[in-house]
């Protein structure tokens, strides 16, 4: 599609029109639903001196009131996830257009010991992850935060088939999402989990037919006491009788149900979206094996989530006062449904964790799949094992506006070292983070924002924000050094693509500019692949001495006491600089 946002409005006008047809079919079911009641009434009224009649009509009348009330409910549902759909549509119109600061920004996400996320704008306002999530659970932004951060290479194809594949459903994406929306959960899916393999069971397995017997029992005193066999007070007893047995696991069955009762919004949740998942056909081999993945069992998950949240409710029924009185004296009904309860834990406990994590997955790559949908115009890059690492024509920055990027060809060879020289905020350090950008949405499986793209799939290590840290008890350049080590280290163990951004800023011109050549010198003889960018042209003398190392830059001109910028990368040493002249323009010196 060419363009989203069309496709977009016109599912916010469906929706609303569909909306506004609901809420009319609502409003006449509320008016049906008191005119039967009046009607009901008044019939009962007229009729109360013959109580058959007044029988009759009572329950015809609360048949009928009890299908209106049901339809309402079902209306009212339905209108509630158009109304859904509607913020979704409207949400991606919105973002399209800047409106997204407001939005997570993945702050917990943010590691400064990672190869990358601290350096690239990967989390934090405005960065790639609160442009693009769309996740609806938190067990969804966790694994899309962690598929941004994986930094692996298998598999890519097989990732890009799968993100095809969702971005080509919308519709199912959009009602996923507005589904999971309409449920508010408050226990973690990991505290379920938790729970549900630390329980230990309470109930002995006689328990399977004792409220079977005592239904029995119930049913024999109430027809002796029917027939005047038995006289009222037997019905007492027994209700005291039943009363007393519950009595016994009181408080386990308390437990049971202060847990159960934090779970169960979150059952019902995971239950609607393992049925979507079920019902929808996939081709993608990924998106297959994540759906077997909750198709193993005899039955579908979906329906043995469901199974549960039906014990987990009538187990609920308990904090009704007449429930818990005449439910447990006569037919023991919080054993009965704790049995219900213990049991699918018994069989499924081990299980809901794949179950929860197939969920979690689909939120995650939702996203993914809505951010391909929302840029037709980016390219899957092409999975090679050729000399290049990246073969890219076109290739732009993916937060910038299109009209204000300015795109650039880059073909980086493996073993290669590119040294980026350039005038004060001339691009180098947005180029960077652009290349580290292809290399990170590639290897999720992700189009990256270029007209064309050849990849031979990297690891990416950075240095490019370094912090010193009070807390650590460490000087900024300490910490740079550190950094430094951790990535001398990496690219022992295996191939990384490193991008550096003037690295020793913490010491003198001089011991810098000896530091930062004996740095590089280690990495091109460490076989390394990447890019630094850097101010000190002395750096750049290394080209004549090692064939590995190539030379760029980003220029800047004055033009009529102006500074213009291009954007555009070169080959070759930049020889215009622009502090001086910035300080002389902004009246500093």
């Amino acid at each position: 599609m060419d363009n989203p946002n069309h496709y977009y409005q016109q599912n916010i006008e469906r929706y609303q029109a569909e909306a506004s047809a609901l809420h009319k079919k609502t409003t006449l079911l509320s008016t049906l639903r008191i005119v039967v009641f009046l009607l009901t009434a008044i019939g009962i009224y007229m009729t109360f001196s013959n109580w058959k009649i007044a029988a009759g009509i009572a329950f015809v009348g609360i048949l009928i009131f009890v299908f209106l009330l049901s339809r309402y409910t079902d209306v009212k549902a339905q209108r509630q996830l158009n109304k859904a759909l509607i913020a979704i549509n409207q949400t991606e119109i919105d973002i399209s257009k800047g409106s997204f600061h407001d939005r997570n920004q993945g702050l917990t996400y943010q590691d400064p010991l990672h190869y990358y996320s601290l350096d690239i704008d990967l989390f934090g306002r405005g960065s790639f992850f609160q442009f693009i999530n769309r996740t609806v659970i938190d067990e969804g932004t966790e694994k899309l935060a962690k598929a941004l951060t994986a930094n692996v290479v298998d598999g890519i194809e097989q990732r890009q088939e799968a993100i095809k594949e969702l971005a080509s459903k919308p519709e199912w994406r959009q009602l996923y999402s507005a589904t999971a929306s309409l449920i508010k959960v408050e226990t973690p899916a990991q505290t379920i989990i938790t729970w549900l393999k630390n329980h230990n069971m309470f109930l002995p397995k006689a328990m399977k037919w004792i409220p079977m017997a005592f239904l029995g029992g119930t049913i024999t005193l109430f027809a002796l006491f029917f027939f005047a066999i038995l006289g009222p007070n037997f019905l007492g007893y027994w209700l005291f009788f039943g009363l007393g047995i519950t009595a016994i696991y009181v408080k386990r069955i308390n437990e049971l149900s202060v847990h159960t009762g934090k779970v169960k919004d979150t059952f019902k949740q995971y239950t609607l979206l393992l049925n979507q998942i079920e019902n929808e056909t996939f081709t993608s081999e990924l998106l297959k094996a994540k759906q077997k993945q909750i198709q193993s069992e005899a039955q579908q998950a979906s329906l043995i989530f469901n199974k549960f949240s039906k014990a987990l409710d009538a187990l609920d029924n308990r904090n009704n006062f007449i429930s818990a009185i005449f439910g447990n004296g006569y037919f023991i009904s919080d054993l009965k449904n704790s049995y219900k309860v213990e049991q699918w834990l018994k069989d499924y406990k081990d299980k809901v964790e794949d179950w929860f994590e197939v969920v979690s997955f689909f939120d995650a790559y939702n996203s993914l799949g809505n951010y391909a949908f929302n840029h037709p115009q980016y390219v899957f890059p092409s999975i090679t094992n050729g000399k290049n690492v990246i073969n890219a024509i076109g290739l732009g920055h993916p937060l910038l506006k299109t009209e204000k990027r300015v795109d650039n060809d880059l073909v980086i060879e493996n073993e290669q070292f590119f040294i980026v020289t350039g005038a004060n905020m001339a691009g180098k350090s947005i180029f960077l983070r652009t290349v580290s950008f292809h290399i990170v949405m590639a290897n999720v499986g992700l189009p990256v924002c270029a007209t064309s793209s050849n990849y031979n799939p990297v690891k990416l290590i950075t240095s490019m924000r370094t912090s010193d840290s009070l807390t650590d008890d460490s000087s900024y350049f300490f910490s740079e050094l550190t950094r430094l080590k951790f990535i001398v280290d990496a690219i022992q163990e295996e191939s990384y693509f490193i991008i550096l951004d003037e690295i020793l800023k913490g010491t003198n011109s001089t011991d810098k500019a000896i530091g930062s050549r004996k740095f590089v010198e280690k990495l091109v003889a460490s076989n390394a692949t990447g890019i630094i960018a850097t101010h000190d042209l002395s750096l750049c003398d290394i080209e004549s001495e090692l064939e590995d190392v190539k030379n760029y830059y980003f220029d800047a001109e004055i033009i009529d006491d102006e500074l213009h910028f291009d954007y555009t990368f070169k080959n070759g040493v930049c020889k215009n600089m622009n502090a001086s002249f910035l300080l002389k323009k902004m009246q500093i010196v």
